[in-house]
């Protein structure tokens, strides 16, 4: 499995920097913002050729694999129909980019009915209503990653329509298109009252989820109800038991793990302790193969 951070907790005066200090800190992977590039996650005219070329040829260089670019920039669900045209707009336009630049995947969310925040959650989330909204939309969203060839990952998260791993499954099953997948996020699946049954929602969500699971994040949550968004290691999150999920997953899982929501002066100490659980969870995992 290898280490990787989103770009954009990484502020520079240029991505040339970005990427030096992102080989600093010993990461072989990176979640792209294309904010760290022109100053816009999804530029309407998306990037030009001589921009991708120059983003690519930093990545060989350094030897960084571009594990994902971030399409989480617009609701999918927002009330305003021409928000939405707009957002999907941007989002083919973030396609093309994706495919110059070589990524294999874009990471999206599935929608609120928060009319402000694209993070926060609603009651109205829960409704069939909802629900049957995000299809319409990520049927859109689908359709553009099938005709670019790339994959779609999204996130099953509390905050968003699809807060369960049984919603996710749901929602993968409905397409069963192999441009939709997921990443994981284990922060992200507890709802009040749920972190007793931390490692029960986790084997849950890894039985229903695993072999749609192709990329991962690392951040740490300090309560149940909300999406986590605390460095990796300083919060609640069973890391070993995580860990040890995704230490089983098969070839389709692209094995990055992508550090967010950490300051920069937090970075040694996340991957410290991420290292150390990865080198526990990997040597677990092997000893109950071996007694099988």
């Amino acid at each position: 499995m290898r280490l990787g951070i989103f770009t954009k907790h990484i502020e520079r005066d240029s991505f040339e920097e970005v990427l030096d200090a992102v080989a600093a800190h010993g990461f072989a992977a990176v979640q792209l913002n294309l904010e760290s590039v022109v100053g816009d996650a999804a530029p309407i005219d998306g990037l030009s050729a001589e921009q991708c070329a120059a983003v690519r040829d930093g990545l060989a260089s350094r030897d960084i694999e571009l594990a994902a670019v971030s399409g989480t920039f617009f609701n999918i669900i927002h009330a305003d129909p021409a928000e939405r045209a707009r957002g999907f707009e941007r989002l083919r336009a973030l396609a093309r980019t994706a495919v110059s630049l070589g990524a294999p995947r874009i990471t999206f969310a599935t929608g609120t009915r928060d009319a402000e925040n694209m993070w926060a959650g609603h009651p109205d989330n829960d409704t069939p209503e909802a629900f049957d909204d995000m299809l319409e939309a990520m049927a859109v969203a689908v359709q553009i990653a099938a005709e670019h060839e790339i994959v779609l990952v999204f996130e099953p998260e509390v905050s968003n329509v699809v807060d369960t791993a049984a919603k996710a499954r749901r929602l993968l099953d409905h397409f069963s298109s192999p441009w939709l997948k997921v990443v994981i996020d284990g922060a992200n699946l507890f709802h009040a009252g749920e972190l007793p049954r931390m490692r029960e929602v986790l084997d849950e969500a890894f039985a229903l989820l695993g072999p749609d699971v192709h990329m991962a994040h690392a951040k740490d949550l300090v309560r149940d109800g909300h999406a986590g968004n605390v460095a990796a290691g300083t919060g609640l999150l069973d890391y070993g038991h995580y860990l040890q999920h995704l230490s089983t997953l098969g070839t389709d899982f692209g094995g990055a793990l992508i550090l967010h929501s950490l300051d920069e002066a937090q970075v040694p100490e996340s991957v410290s302790f991420l290292r150390n659980k990865l080198e526990e969870a990997v040597a677990e995992v092997a000893e109950a193969r071996s007694r099988l």
